[in-house]
């Protein structure tokens, strides 16, 4: 019996060691070392009719993302100087009721934005990463009680905003997605 288990200790061992290189926590980023200023100009706009400053919203979360998570990346509006650009188009934006109370109003309401990034190496004159359908949605809910009454439109926009931003971030800062193009 002893030898049964010192067999079945050694397999135990040899598993549990076996699998000490597959977890490998992502410890840099996936973008070159000697990248320090990203430049996030204006995000641009083709969808018709969209809200007032929803592209400056879009661009303005980017930024506040990358400062918040790139790892001493400074941030600018312009690219002179910058090492790097993202470039942001935002290609729709629309609200669509998907509740209905009794009375027939929308009650619950989804939003959903698409969008294109292109984030690229002006050193190198490279693209380091580009996805030009991104999509996401959120909903938010009025009130039926008129005493209550709240829009959520504009906390709706923040949120998709927001979450927009640090997917966008996530992919080129962490290096999910990455495309390098080295010659």
């Amino acid at each position: 019996m002893s030898i049964f288990r010192s067999i079945l200790v050694g397999i135990l061992l040899a598993a549990c060691f076996g699998f000490t290189e597959c977890y490998r926590p992502v410890t840099n980023s996936g973008l070159p070392k000697d990248l320090k200023i990203v430049a996030v100009p204006v995000f641009q706009a083709e969808a018709k009719g969209l809200r007032y400053r929803i592209e400056s919203r879009f661009t303005d979360a980017v930024a506040r993302e990358i400062i918040r998570r790139g790892n001493g990346l400074k941030v600018q509006g312009t690219t002179t100087g910058a090492d790097a650009v993202v470039e942001g188009t935002i290609r729709d934006f629309s609200f669509t009721g998907v509740l209905l109370d009794r009375e027939g109003r929308a009650r619950v309401y989804e939003v959903t934005v698409i969008g294109a990034v292109t984030v690229r190496d002006l050193k190198r004159e490279s693209i380091l990463y580009d996805n030009q359908n991104f999509v996401f949605r959120d909903s938010f809910e009025f009130s039926d009680d008129p005493r209550s009454f709240f829009n959520e439109e504009d906390p709706a926009v923040e949120r998709i905003t927001r979450a927009f931003a640090a997917s966008v971030v996530s992919a080129f800062v962490n290096g999910m997605g990455v495309r390098l193009d080295r010659k």
